[in-house]
């Protein structure tokens, strides 16, 4: 059985075990996070829309971790104008615990 949750403003396919990198949430290590299913494939069985109502994904905030470091120049030439930037996204590192299909 796999399921589809939103995570932010991305989706991400995941199974029981799984552990999966979300952006950063604020919960602490050992905590349970509930995720919104968008679709819950069971073999044959699929569930999307109204019929999820009562599906819930949950997981465990086991770290944190940061992604790779991600750098970038603006240049305007004849006006010595050169900035350089860099960003670093961090990120939370959650094991799927169960998936829940409604009753």
């Amino acid at each position: 059985m796999y399921a589809v949750i939103r995570v932010g403003t991305s989706q991400e396919r995941v199974t029981e075990g799984q552990v999966v990198r979300v952006d950063l949430r604020q919960e602490p290590v050992g905590e349970q996070i509930t995720f919104e299913p968008v679709l819950i494939v069971d073999g044959e069985t699929v569930l999307a829309g109204p019929a999820l109502s009562g599906a819930t994904v949950t997981g465990t905030v086991v770290g944190a971790e940061k992604g790779p470091k991600i750098r970038g120049l603006t240049y305007k030439p004849k006006a010595n104008q050169r900035r350089h930037w860099g960003h670093r996204q961090k990120y939370s590192t959650v094991e799927i615990t169960a998936i829940a299909t409604p009753a």
